[in-house]
């Protein structure tokens, strides 16, 4: 009931200190007296009072034992005690506020104002827990809010990982001869990212990428692909020049397709790592690659990357035109290419790693 009064118990050896502090508090509090700490305590197994009000020189136990053991009990150490005392010497305080009390009233009081620091202190322990629930309930608030968060990410990045398959299934279809290619090439960048890592060139890089949104988006690194016609995708030998010239619009498509994405949506690391597989893949160390010609570091590192990758996959896979070739000859051949179309750190790390 909200009117029901608070228990206060009052511990004192003495009979007449017990009948007026009674007195002056029964009118507001609930109030139990006991004229021991071994009585108190027998009390407390069936009753938790909102303050205690505990005499400090007492037979056989006095005050400050008796708070010790209090709040070395977990059933016990959070209830307020305020010190009695016709001590009035300021070591004595101080220790029992090391203690734990939360006040120190000299005997003989005056009722007026044991009554106010009372009311005071209760109201201090009333506002502490009305604020440990109100914490714990933001707590909860924001483990549930976690909670839908992660949930709703998690939706949202099936959602993503689904269409971002559908994209890449619609690309590899179009081109069977390359069947397989995407999920290789994220292999091979997986592998190389994995090695930069603690590499003391590229590591502080890396380490800033966000390595699971990258690999989704290096499948989109051919997504250009889509919009080159299938007299070129489809053809069994090599490409003329003419169609060579077509067949590099991939790149820049492959931008074009991600910028519109952009553009109806929020830009994120996703959207802007699949933009430089796709328009860097095929750019070269030494400036002869496309479309825009980049050489050396002006080449992003995730194109770097993406170009190893790339054409590793190209040179073990068969085609009409060529054999497979075994994996330690497509490494011969990148090494050979090292600092003309590669990295040349790159390359030495990528050979290391796909060699074991």
């Amino acid at each position: 009931m909200e009117n029901e009064k608070e228990l206060i118990v009052l511990v004192d050896d003495n009979p007449s200190n017990l009948r007026a502090g009674k007195n002056v508090l029964t009118e507001h509090y609930s109030v139990a007296t006991v004229p021991s700490a071994k009585k108190m305590f027998s009390l407390l197994e069936n009753n938790t009072p909102a303050l205690i009000l505990l005499d400090v020189d007492m037979p056989e136990m006095n005050g400050y034992e008796t708070i010790k053991i209090l709040k070395e009990n977990p059933e016990t150490k959070d209830i307020p005690v305020i010190f009695l005392t016709g001590k009035t010497d300021t070591e004595n305080e101080i220790e029992g506020l090391d203690l734990g009390a939360i006040d120190y009233i000299v005997k003989p009081f005056m009722p007026s104002l044991l009554l106010k620091r009372i009311e005071v202190h209760l109201l201090v322990e009333r506002q502490k827990k009305t604020l440990e629930v109100q914490q714990k309930e933001l707590k909860n608030f924001n483990d549930n809010l976690q909670r839908m968060v992660d949930e709703k990410t998690e939706t949202v990045l099936g959602l993503q990982e689904a269409m971002l398959k559908t994209v890449v299934d619609l690309v590899e279809s179009r081109d069977d001869i390359t069947g397989g290619h995407i999920e290789r090439t994220q292999h091979g960048v997986r592998v190389l990212v994995e090695a930069l890592l603690d590499h003391p060139v590229f590591g502080e890089e890396v380490s800033r990428w966000d390595i699971k949104l990258l690999l989704q988006s290096s499948q989109l690194h051919d997504v250009g692909k889509i919009a080159i016609s299938d007299r070129i995708l489809l053809k069994p030998g090599k490409l003329d020049r003419d169609e060579f010239e077509e067949m590099k619009q991939h790149t820049t498509i492959g931008v074009q397709i991600i910028e519109r994405i952009e553009s109806i949506t929020r830009t994120c690391d996703f959207l802007r790592y699949a933009k430089i597989f796709a328009g860097t893949h095929h750019e070269k160390w030494d400036g002869s690659g496309y479309p825009e010609g980049l050489s050396d570091k002006s080449i992003p590192l995730q194109g770097r990357i993406m170009a190893l990758a790339d054409v590793y996959d190209a040179l073990v896979s068969e085609r009409p035109y060529k054999k497979a070739f075994s994996r330690s000859e497509a490494i011969k051949i990148i090494q050979n290419a090292k600092g003309i179309q590669f990295d040349p750190i790159l390359t030495d790390i990528f050979a290391k790693v796909m060699e074991t």
